[in-house]
C-alpha cells in the first residue's frame, strides 16, 4: 500500500468543490496495474464531471487522461510490462485521472513511441484520438471540402486545423480574440471570424459565396447551435462535440428538412475507441503525425496538480488556448 495524491470532489458544482488529498494505492489485480503519473490532461470534458452534466456516484475521482509509467501488474495482464511508458484516455473506466498514482485496467492503457513524451501524450491522447475520428471517421472528406470549427484556438482546434489542412480541406475557424485568432491562423485556419463582433453564419456565406460549408464542428453548444446549422450547405453534417455554453436546446426535427435537409450528431470518443483494433489504428495515425511533426501538440498552460480549482477556473472562463497539462 503506497499514498498518494489525488483531486477528490464530494458533491458536483463549482470549481471549489475540487479537493487535494490523500489516497491510498494498492497492489493491482488481475488485468489491473499501478501506474505512476508523468502528466495529466485537463480537458473541457472535466468540468461536465465536476458540475454534474455527466452524472457520477459521489464521491470521485477526476480526470479521464494521463501518462506515465508502468510500476507493477496484476495477474493476466500481457498489453504492458512495469517499466512501459503509456498513456490513456477514456470515460468511467479511467475517471481518477487527476492523481500522482493509480490503478488502472490494463486494457485502456495505449504504449508511447520513443520519440512522444508522457507531457505531450497527456496533452494530446483524448484531444488527438478525438480530432482522428472526427477527421478519419465522421465524414468522408475529400480535398477541398470546406469545414466551420468553433474555438479553433483550443486544444481539439488546434489539432483538427493541422490535420484539416493535411487531408486539403479549407478552415474556417472562431476565436473571441485577436490574440486567440492569431494562433488559429498559425495553425492551419484559412479564415478566423472573431464571434465577439462578428456574425459567424452570414461571414461563412461571404468566405464560401453562399454555399455554406460541408461540415461543422461545434464545441460550443446553446450560444452557436443556430449559427451553426446556418453555416452549412445543403445536406451539411452538423457534430456536436461539446456544449460549453450550455445544453443544446430541443429542437423539432423539421427544422433540419427546413435548413437544406441537414444531419446533425453528437458523438462520443467512447465508442469510436470501444473496438481496440480501431483504438490502435486511430492511435498510430495521431502519433505517426506527430512523431514526424506533421501535427504539432501546444502545451499553453502547466499546473500543479494541487491547483486543479484554479485550472478549472481557467479552463471555464476561455483563459486558455491549445493544451493544458498538469505535470507530476
Amino acid at each position: 500500500m503506497t499514498i498518494a495524491k489525488a483531486v477528490r470532489f464530494y458533491a458536483p458544482g463549482t470549481p471549489e468543490q475540487l479537493r487535494y488529498e490523500d489516497v491510498e494505492v494498492g497492489e493491482p489485480g488481475p488485468g489491473e496495474v499501478r501506474l505512476r503519473h508523468v502528466a495529466v490532461g485537463l480537458n473541457y470534458a472535466d468540468t461536465y464531471f465536476r458540475n454534474g452534466t455527466y452524472p457520477i456516484p459521489m464521491p470521485n475521482g477526476m480526470g479521464v487522461e494521463a501518462a506515465g509509467v508502468v510500476e507493477a501488474v496484476g495477474e493476466g495482464v500481457t498489453q504492458v510490462v512495469v517499466g512501459d511508458r503509456v498513456t490513456y484516455t477514456g470515460f468511467l473506466n479511467t475517471l481518477g485521472a487527476y492523481s500522482t498514482e493509480r490503478l488502472i485496467v490494463a486494457n485502456a492503457l495505449i504504449k508511447l513511441p520513443d520519440a512522444i513524451s508522457c507531457e505531450t501524450a497527456a496533452a494530446m491522447t483524448m484531444r488527438g484520438l478525438t480530432s482522428a475520428y472526427l477527421m478519419r471517421r465522421i465524414y468522408d472528406f475529400k480535398a477541398g471540402d470546406t469545414i466551420l470549427l468553433h474555438a479553433a484556438a483550443g486544444g481539439v482546434g488546434l489539432i483538427v486545423s493541422q490535420w484539416a489542412k493535411l487531408l486539403g480541406l479549407t478552415v474556417i475557424g472562431t476565436t473571441s480574440s485577436e490574440a486567440k485568432a492569431a494562433v488559429a491562423r498559425a495553425h492551419g485556419c484559412d479564415h478566423v471570424i472573431n464571434y465577439s463582433h462578428e456574425n459567424v453564419a452570414e461571414r461563412v456565406r461571404e468566405i464560401t459565396q453562399g454555399v455554406g460549408v460541408n461540415v461543422v464542428f461545434d464545441s460550443v453548444g446553446k450560444d452557436t447551435f443556430m449559427s451553426s446549422l446556418d453555416s452549412l450547405k445543403r445536406r451539411g453534417l452538423l457534430v456536436c462535440v461539446g456544449t460549453a455554453s450550455g445544453p443544446i436546446p430541443a429542437f423539432d426535427p423539421v427544422l433540419l428538412a427546413m435548413k437544406g435537409s441537414l444531419f446533425v450528431t453528437r458523438p462520443a470518443l467512447a465508442d469510436y475507441i470501444a473496438d481496440p483494433a480501431e483504438k490502435t489504428a486511430l492511435a498510430n495515425e495521431l502519433f505517426d503525425h506527430v512523431s514526424n511533426g506533421r501535427i504539432k501538440i501546444e502545451i499553453n498552460q502547466r499546473y500543479d496538480l494541487k491547483d486543479a480549482v484554479q485550472a478549472h477556473q481557467d479552463l471555464e472562463a476561455r483563459r486558455t488556448t491549445g493544451s493544458s497539462i498538469f505535470v507530476i
